[in-house]
């Protein structure tokens, strides 16, 4: 009997040693939280402007689903609007338009910018992203799958109804 109980005791001595330990250890850092961390820091402060145009005013300028495609809001709000493009399922890409009134940066990077996607300043970010800058909106594809390339990406933002957006105030 006090055999059985001193096997309970250590087993109880090594289960809380093994949960302090693990309590106390510092938690290594996951892929994500250096991002995380540079995002927050960058948003400090910001804020979108007054003026900056609703995101329900984009919703009407985004290109009609077709060709097997789907088009998926997935967010709006001031100064913003976002859709995915779908196909048989899969995110294939993400679509968005943007005041970049609250970001004059984002509309500085197209000054040097010699392609053009209807008409407009166009630029390539890493190998995925395409944008134009319409005014003073930017208007973004990015491919969520490999099979969507950088054509597929300009082709999609012909579709928007890029004369209208111009006109938006």
């Amino acid at each position: 009997m006090i055999l059985h109980r001193g096997r309970r005791v250590v087993a109880a001595l090594l289960l809380s040693v093994v949960l302090l330990t693990t309590a106390c250890s510092p938690k290594t850092p996951g892929r994500f939280d250096q991002v995380q961390k540079e995002s927050t820091q960058q948003k400090k402060g910001q804020s979108v402007a007054k003026t900056a145009t609703q995101g329900s005013e984009f919703n009407k300028l985004f290109p009609d689903a077709g060709d097997g495609y789907q088009r998926v809001y997935t967010q709006e709000k001031k100064g913003f609007a976002e859709a995915k493009l779908k196909k048989g399922g899969k995110d294939m890409a993400l679509l968005s338009i943007s005041d970049t009134t609250s970001t004059p940066s984002a509309a500085a990077k197209f000054s040097k910018s010699t392609k053009k996607i209807g008409g407009y300043p166009a630029i390539e970010v890493g190998k995925t992203q395409t944008a134009i800058l319409v005014g003073k909106y930017q208007v973004k594809a990015l491919s969520r799958d490999p099979s969507f390339t950088a054509s597929d990406r300009a082709d999609w933002l012909e579709k928007f109804n890029l004369n209208r957006l111009a006109n938006l105030k």
